[in-house]
């Protein structure tokens, strides 16, 4: 048994036994080849592959991503030994963090790292959105943002910590959306899903309704004019109603000091 790094003729055999993951399959498909390409997707293998996990190194943090096993070869620590496999790429990197994401209900995942010492550092829900046509929002682009009222973003499903520069950045892009009223405010960070056609991605901070509503009602007819299918909203917040917009999931940002 040994980990090594996966190939493009290693997809059949893990796509084997990823078809099932979910009760609506799973998404490993439309990654595959991006992952990949980005280099450190790890494979563990008995003969064939029977696991697999994608780290995506960013600055001083690694993220976690995709651990999938083989039902037949569970209960066998081989994910905690690909999360370990990662982590010690990381410290050679002088990596100061590691983080994950766990569905809040997946209690066998959630011990499994926490006996790798990974701790539950905040809880984030999913909504999505559907995109459509709207005229009635106020909304400006953000000149500037301060990191501690957003001190993570998610880009392609990664939790990655922001800083002043990367802040700036995004602004400069006009991917910062900011309703302000009564000193209250709704800021939405924007982007393209990279591994998945036609998805706009949005970190979402919000402080009342009002503001909120400006912010959906924007972020609707964005996509719309821009012909996105979908839009995915990833917030702490737990959202009130709004017509089109759903609740799907929560989860649990597992994060690990490695210093």
């Amino acid at each position: 048994m040994k980990i090594r790094e996966a190939t493009s003729f290693d997809k059949i055999s893990v796509l084997k036994f990823c078809k099932d993951t979910f009760s609506w399959g799973d998404y490993i498909d439309k990654v595959w080849s991006s992952w990949l390409n980005e280099g450190h997707l790890f494979l563990f293998e008995k003969q064939l592959p029977i696991g697999i996990c994608h780290a995506f190194y960013f600055k001083n943090q690694i993220w976690i991503e995709g651990i999938r096993i083989d039902l037949n070869f569970r209960r066998q620590k081989i994910a905690s030994k690909l999360i370990t496999h990662a982590e010690l790429i990381g410290k050679k990197t002088n990596a100061l963090f590691s983080y994950m994401l766990i569905d809040t209900e997946n209690k066998k995942s959630i011990s499994m790292a926490r006996s790798l010492n990974y701790q539950i550092f905040q809880t984030w829900n999913y909504y999505s959105l559907i995109p459509k046509k709207n005229s009635s929002f106020k909304i400006e682009f953000a000149k500037s943002l301060n990191s501690n009222f957003s001190p993570y973003y998610v880009d392609s499903w990664r939790w990655l910590e922001t800083n002043e520069n990367i802040l700036s950045d995004l602004c400069v892009q006009n991917k910062v959306i900011k309703s302000n009223l009564n000193d209250n405010n709704s800021i939405a960070i924007i982007g393209d899903y990279k591994h998945l056609d036609k998805t706009l991605i949005v970190t979402l901070f919000s402080e009342s309704f009002d503001t909120l509503s400006n912010v959906i009602s924007y972020l609707q007819n964005y996509a719309f004019e821009k012909n996105y299918e979908r839009i995915q909203i990833l917030t702490k917040e737990k959202l009130p109603f709004f017509d089109n917009l759903e609740y799907k999931i929560s989860f649990n940002l597992m994060k690990k000091s490695l210093s």
